[in-house]
């Protein structure tokens, strides 16, 4: 069990006056002089990778508290683990108050930069990519805290990850800003997470460009308290390339954003413009499961204050072209399948949906999922109101962290 950051920072305060930079370089044995930075480190310590290209044929590990890994910039320091063997991370951290910033992991075999269990994470100023462009057999994800908290991710680009290019899961105080995720399956996804805001991102030319999502099974659920503000997704049209049976398989091309079976999720101040598939999608989890503790419902969305501009005109999922189709060739800009009650495994039927609303004008909702459908042609309306979340200040990292993250 980690200790809660602030105890990690006051336990290491008196170690930092004597912390050291230490200075990788490139040539010869590239991982082993790494890997032997990761392990000698002490906390306070920084880990100097200079400029050069890294050929490496094995992940990297770190678990020392206190620890900022810093290259010179994306474009200088490599971590290429095109060579890598095994589907292991190409970076994976278990420790505490960790800052990675200002490097590139390229066509790592398995996730690009994985932090677990970790109190305190900033990924910052990086860039992963798989460079042979879009495939199933790219690793899952390219930046992936799980399991942690006082996660920042900020600056940072992804391309290529065969399911999600930023992806945060079971975390908490959680804060994705002014990052840029391209050519993935979903740009940046949430799951199963609270208290995160994403702010300032771009996302564009992936399958799906934000996915809130919680699912069950899952050792943290219930997620809820996710802001989207002032993002661009943008023209996310690019083919599903997700293994089969991959969750993320099940995202249409052409999904602005979508948010799935969570609660208290605000959408607002985002630009949402040129997905062929929707603005906006808000729906339940509607797959088998057993989980007697998951409500696969949305509750308590609001989707206010957004530009939406050419969405909706080429539907990729089922009965999406029937539907634009019968509004007159497209879909409106928000949209939910209003459904409002599901059966607890083994047990009765639960309503504990709803509270679904939007400003955006010409919405639809009842797509036939369950219950007797609504006519497409003449779809009933979210209300035009808009249902404030309750009120949450802007999500707020630990100094220390924060200042060591600019």
């Amino acid at each position: 069990m980690h200790r809660p950051f602030i105890a990690v920072m006051l336990g290491l305060l008196a170690g930092t006056a004597a912390a050291k930079t230490i200075h990788v370089s490139p040539g010869g044995d590239a991982r082993e002089k790494l890997q032997t930075a990761f392990i000698e480190a002490a906390p306070g310590d920084v880990i100097h990778i200079a400029a050069g290209r890294y050929p490496l044929a094995d992940g990297l590990s770190l678990d020392v508290d206190n620890v900022t890994v810093k290259g010179e910039g994306p474009g200088a320091t490599i971590l290429d683990f095109s060579a890598q063997k095994g589907s292991g991370e190409g970076v994976l951290i278990t420790s505490d108050a960790v800052v990675m910033r200002d490097l590139s992991v390229q066509n790592p075999a398995g996730n690009g930069i994985k932090s677990k269990g970790s109190d305190g994470i900033a990924l910052v100023n990086l860039v992963v990519e798989w460079t042979g462009g879009p495939k199933s057999t790219n690793g899952a994800y390219g930046l992936y805290p799980v399991s942690s908290k006082n996660v920042l991710i900020d600056r940072c680009v992804v391309k290529g990850a065969s399911d999600a290019g930023i992806y945060v899961g079971q975390s908490a105080n959680i804060i994705v800003r002014a990052s840029r995720a391209e050519q993935n399956v979903a740009g940046i996804e949430i799951e199963n997470s609270y208290d995160a805001d994403v702010i300032g991102n771009t996302a564009t030319n992936n399958a799906g460009g934000i996915l809130v999502f919680d699912l069950p099974d899952l050792p943290q659920q219930g997620g809820r308290n996710v802001r989207l503000i002032g993002n661009d997704v943008t023209a996310n049209n690019h083919v599903n390339f997700a293994a089969p049976g991959n969750i993320v398989a099940g995202v249409p091309s052409g999904t602005g954003i979508m948010v799935m079976a969570n609660e208290q999720v605000l959408v607002t101040g985002n630009r949402v413009t040129g997905n062929n598939g929707n603005g906006v999608m808000i729906v339940a989890y509607t797959q088998a499961f057993t989980d007697k503790a998951y409500n696969p419902l949305p509750r308590r969305v609001t989707v206010a204050g957004n530009e939406f501009r050419n969405n909706g005109s080429a539907p990729a999922f089922a009965g999406g072209k029937a539907i634009a189709a019968a509004l007159g060739g497209t879909l409106p800009p928000v949209m939910w399948d209003g459904i409002t009650r599901y059966v607890v495994p083994g047990g009765s039927e639960r309503a504990d949906g709803g509270n679904i609303a939007s400003d955006a004008p010409g919405i639809s909702l009842n797509l036939g999922v369950q219950g007797t459908p609504a006519s497409a042609a003449r779809p009933a309306p979210l209300p035009s109101q808009t249902i404030p979340p309750a009120p949450r200040a802007a999500i707020v990292l630990p100094a220390a962290l924060e200042a060591r993250a600019r």
